[in-house]
C-alpha cells in the first residue's frame, strides 16, 4: 500500500508538468456513444460494439464512439483491444479513445518510473498474458531489468504508441467526456491531468453544482445512471461481464449495455 500511493504521488508530480492533449467537439448533427471502461473485456466490446450499430441504424447523423479509458489490466484480453481499436471503427463511425488511469500506469512501469510490482497490484499479470507472458514465472527467473526487457519485447510498438498518443477529455458546449472526472470550480483548460484520470470524491461531492454533463468511468458502478449533472459508465466488465455505453443524441440519452 504504501509503494503504490508512493508511486501515484510521483505520477501526480510529473502530470502537473506535461498535459496530455484536450479536444473541443462540435456536437451538432452528431450522434455519440461513449464506451465506458473496458479493462481487456475484447468480447464484450464487440458485443456492445454490434449493438452500437444497429441502435444507430436509424440515425441521420455523424456517428462518434467515444472510448473513456483503461482499456487494459484486470481483464483478459487487453492485447486483443488495443489491436481492436487501432482498427477502423464500425462503418459509418468515427471514433476517439481517451486515456485511463491503467494506461499512464501502463506507461510508467514501461518506461521504467514505477516497478513491475506496483503495476502488477493492479492488475498487469492480465495484460501480459495476453502478450504471451506468464508474470508470476518472469518475476522468479529474471531480474527486474530483465524481466522489463522481455516485456517490451513481447509489447508491439504500434501498441506502446497508440496509448501514448491519446488524448484526455474532450469538452464540448454542454458535455464533457473524461476517464475519472473534474474538479469543482476549476476551469476545463486549467484541470491537472491526474485529476482527470484518478479524482473520486471531491468530483462524487459536487455533481449538482458542475455546469456541464460530465460523462465519465473509472469508479465502478452497479448500473449507469445520472447522479447530479455527471453519468458514470463504467459497470465493472472484467467482473460482471456488463460493458455499457452511453447514446447522446438530440439531447436526449439512452443506456446501452452487454
Amino acid at each position: 500500500m504504501i509503494k503504490k500511493l508512493a508511486s501515484f504521488l510521483k505520477l501526480d508530480r510529473r502530470a502537473g508538468r506535461s498535459k496530455r492533449a484536450r479536444l473541443h467537439l462540435d456536437m451538432t448533427n452528431l450522434a455519440v456513444y461513449a464506451i465506458g471502461d473496458v479493462h481487456g473485456c475484447h468480447d464484450e466490446l464487440l458485443t456492445l460494439e454490434r449493438k452500437i450499430v444497429a441502435d444507430a441504424a436509424g440515425i441521420e447523423a455523424r456517428k462518434l464512439i467515444i472510448m473513456l479509458g483503461d482499456y487494459v489490466d484486470r481483464g483478459p484480453a487487453s492485447s486483443q483491444v488495443i489491436e481492436h481499436l487501432l482498427a477502423p471503427p464500425p462503418a459509418g463511425f468515427e471514433r476517439i479513445c481517451l486515456a485511463g488511469n491503467h494506461e499512464l500506469i501502463m506507461l510508467e512501469a514501461l518506461d521504467g518510473r514505477i516497478g513491475l510490482r506496483e503495476w502488477n497490484d493492479l492488475g498487469a499479470a492480465a495484460t501480459l498474458h495476453s502478450y504471451g507472458i506468464d508474470y508470476d514465472h518472469l518475476r522468479r527467473a529474471l531480474s527486474p531489468d530483465e524481466q522489463l526487457h522481455v516485456i517490451l519485447s513481447a509489447i508491439p510498438p504500434t501498441h506502446i504508441a497508440f496509448i501514448r498518443s491519446l488524448p484526455i477529455l474532450i469538452d464540448s458546449d454542454d458535455h464533457v467526456f473524461v476517464h475519472a472526472g473534474i474538479r469543482p470550480g476549476i476551469e476545463i483548460k486549467k484541470q491537472m491531468d491526474h485529476d482527470l484520470l484518478f479524482i473520486r470524491s471531491e468530483f462524487f461531492e459536487s455533481a449538482h453544482l458542475l455546469k456541464k454533463w460530465v460523462v465519465h468511468g473509472h469508479t465502478p458502478v452497479e448500473r449507469s445512471r445520472l447522479d447530479g449533472r455527471r453519468l458514470n459508465l463504467d459497470t465493472g466488465a472484467f467482473q460482471t461481464g456488463r460493458l455499457t455505453a452511453a447514446r447522446i443524441w438530440g439531447n436526449k440519452g439512452r443506456i446501452l449495455s452487454t
